[in-house]
């Protein structure tokens, strides 16, 4: 990656005070043992700037003392991490803003990062909009980018604006820690190593439960909500206004089940009620990953675009030969989704017949 452009004006000067602040640091996302992929996507980002800065990684593992913590503070090592701070107590078993956002400024001030990275998840947005409340420094929400800028060692963080029609890359300069939030599968997975060796620091802070308004009376998974799992499916299928009315999005729902795939759709599919949100690809809606990502009907918004460019495999369909989502998509197929989406329902479905028998 190649260094942002460097923003206008005169050079900036650390004050004294904030030179202090050193190393990378990921606040590690995980419920009831299991960590949000996000988490270890950010540990490979983490690297990556920690390396241009000559710095350590630091990861941040919360929760109450278990095997399952020490599997993952070893699991933060492999991916990266220097350094995990592993804090315990039995408050922190489950998320709950008050004692996690408590417990990370104490934190924070004590060892004192320089840039602190969490996913854009509902748990991550809520805890890092309160820890920079609490510490009076700035945040960059829903990153697409993140790099540095060697002459100032200032975090450029880059985020969609304008209801996704520009990029902005934004600074805090007179602040730290700096702080961002990306979203899951917006960066790549890194290679985990387990010849990699780190230090574990253990922290104990001081809670008492009867402080913490916020009682937790159940946990339900996500993997146990009737909810699309967009961020998680290897394979998409979207679709956008090109396939005209309602009803024909029966035909993206034949093609994802016989490639045993989601269901995504774009903004405006939304709003005229034709899916639900959790079906939003986008700025505004999800940002996926996925190894192929079917594009039916879709022209190539940037606010869409933004929420699966990174897809492995684009595979796009439109009618409109010089639609936008040609300049990025890897495959294009122009023609009428109504036709072609069922020709590859037929298609693949006869393929994995053949592959099930042969096999």
């Amino acid at each position: 990656m190649s260094e942002p452009s460097k923003p206008q004006g005169r050079k900036f000067q650390l004050p004294e005070h904030l030179k202090v602040y050193k190393n990378v640091w990921v606040i590690v996302e995980q419920e009831r043992g299991i960590v949000h992929s996000v988490s270890l996507e950010l540990l490979g980002e983490a690297r990556k700037l920690a390396d241009k800065l000559g710095v350590e990684v630091g990861a941040v593992v919360l929760g109450a003392e278990s095997p399952d913590l020490n599997r993952i503070c070893g699991d933060a090592i492999g991916y990266g991490a220097d350094i995990v701070y592993k804090v315990t107590d039995p408050a922190l078993a489950d998320y709950r803003t008050d004692p996690y956002c408590r417990v990370m400024t104490d934190v924070v001030n004590t060892h004192k990062p320089e840039i602190v990275l969490l996913g854009a998840t509902t748990l991550g947005r809520d805890l890092a909009g309160a820890i920079a409340t609490t510490l009076a420094t700035g945040l960059t929400a829903d990153c697409t980018e993140l790099d540095i800028y060697a002459d100032n060692r200032s975090l450029a963080a880059t985020r969609p604006t304008f209801g996704g029609t520009l990029l902005c890359t934004i600074q805090t300069l007179a602040y730290r820690p700096q702080m961002a939030t990306v979203r899951p599968r917006v960066m790549a997975m890194p290679e985990r190593d387990d010849t990699r060796t780190g230090r574990v620091i253990e922290i104990q802070p001081d809670l008492r439960e009867e402080d913490i308004v916020t009682k937790v009376l159940n946990f339900i998974a996500d993997r146990e909500q009737n909810e699309a799992q967009l961020a998680f499916a290897d394979i998409i299928v979207s679709a956008g206004k090109g396939l005209g009315k309602v009803e024909n999005m029966k035909l993206v729902f034949d093609l994802a089940k016989v490639l045993g795939a989601e269901v995504g759709v774009t903004r405006p599919l939304v709003q005229a009620g034709w899916a639900t949100n959790d079906r939003q690809v986008g700025q505004t809606g999800k940002t996926v990953r996925p190894k192929l990502y079917i594009a039916a009907g879709i022209s190539g918004a940037i606010q869409h675009r933004v929420g699966m460019e990174k897809s492995d495999l684009i595979l796009a369909i439109n009618t409109d030969p010089n639609a936008t989502i040609f300049d990025f998509a890897h495959l294009g197929l122009v023609g009428d989704a109504l036709k072609i989406l069922p020709a590859l329902t037929d298609a693949f479905g006869r393929r994995l017949s053949v592959n099930r028998m042969a096999g």
